[in-house]
């Protein structure tokens, strides 16, 4: 069965991606207004209605802003953890919410989504991976280091939304200060062009369609910076820049290896 996917914004101005099928569909983070996430996904052809809950990833305004009127308004439930729920302010914000336990899949309909830890400078943050029959999609962002969870789970895609944040010459060179410098490259916080570009170079599957390269930086990094530098190394595997202005165009993917 094939899944589609699309970006509906996606850097440090607000996060959200849509994975669904035919019945079914979930939102990664809501980082964006209620009111935009409905005009961008009208743009698309993509129905409101076909989506069954949200999950949340961690407590970053970028990727919660827009979570509060979107639950209530469609009567979503929301997934996330207590840690995320406490030191993002959401208790008395959000109507229906769900836990979930890293490495323990949700079902929703057909499909399977299943979260695990990553490094991030927040209180419980975690990815996820959507399946459904033998297509995966992988929502990799706010990662600070290419860990043996985010291999794992990299490995089984067959098209991923990947954070590339930064140029490193470029953050070494911006007018940021030092301490916002070593948090953004320190391990805990984001994952460079040249990370990113190792975990595709090293651990693509064979069968991986589709990349999406997400939540760049405005000041640390380019586009066409990013574009080039996995085109080169690409294969058969399309490679598109998610925008933090617009949302992406919507890809389906099809499981097969």
């Amino acid at each position: 069965m094939s899944l589609f996917i699309a970006s509906l914004n996606s850097g440090s101005n607000g996060n959200c991606y849509y994975v669904g099928n035919e019945q079914e569909a979930v939102l990664i983070d809501a980082g964006i207004s209620c009111r935009e996430t409905e005009r961008r996904m009208l743009r698309l052809g993509l129905s409101l209605n076909k989506v069954k809950a949200v999950f949340i990833s961690h407590e970053h305004s970028d990727h919660i802003r827009g979570l509060p009127v979107l639950s209530r308004k469609y009567n979503l439930p929301v997934y996330i953890t207590d840690g995320t729920l406490h030191h993002g302010g959401l208790k008395d914000q959000v109507r229906t919410v769900l836990s979930f336990t890293a490495d323990e899949s949700v079902l929703i309909g057909d499909l399977e989504v299943m979260p695990f830890s990553k490094q991030h400078d927040a209180a419980d943050p975690h990815s996820f991976t959507i399946s459904c029959n033998d297509t995966r999609i992988g929502v990799f962002t706010d990662i600070g280091i290419s860990c043996p969870n985010l291999v794992k789970h990299f490995q089984q895609c067959h098209a991923a939304f990947l954070e590339a944040n930064y140029d490193e010459t470029m953050l070494a060179e911006s007018r940021y200060p030092y301490f916002l410098k070593k948090r953004i490259s320190g391990g805990r916080g984001h994952l460079s062009n040249k990370q990113a570009l190792e975990l595709f170079t090293t651990h693509r599957p064979a069968y991986m369609s589709h990349l999406l390269l997400a939540h760049l930086s405005q000041e640390n990094n380019k586009p066409e910076l990013v574009q080039d530098l996995f085109n080169s190394c690409a294969g058969q595997t399309t490679i598109t820049v998610a925008s933090r202005h617009q949302e992406s165009a919507v890809y389906r993917i099809t499981g097969t290896q």
